[in-house]
């Protein structure tokens, strides 16, 4: 089966004030999460607001992400499938 991208939306308080090593750690658990439900998820990264992070992820379907927050302790506010991509060059095309 081919994974599918979603764009996870996490309501985290503050998040854009978590220095490197609080964000190493995160990211660490994230990925000891990832390896237990492998091979259904990937990470390809995440974006840090203020109170939010945008995470990109490859998997099965939502319920993969939502047992990944489950377990993580990160929440899934909101998952929305990726359907297209565009970017600069699609007008060219």
């Amino acid at each position: 089966m081919t994974l599918r991208q979603f764009i996870i939306e996490r309501d985290i308080p503050a998040v854009g004030t978590m220095g490197r090593e609080q964000l190493q750690q995160a990211a660490g658990k994230s990925n000891d999460v990832l390896r237990q439900l492998a091979p259904d998820i990937q990470w390809v990264e995440s974006f840090v607001t203020d109170d939010k992070l945008f995470c990109v992820y490859l998997a099965d379907d939502p319920a993969t992400i939502r047992k990944h927050a489950e377990i993580s302790g990160f929440p899934a506010t909101k998952i929305t499938e990726v359907r297209k991509r565009i970017d600069p060059m699609t007008a060219a095309r």
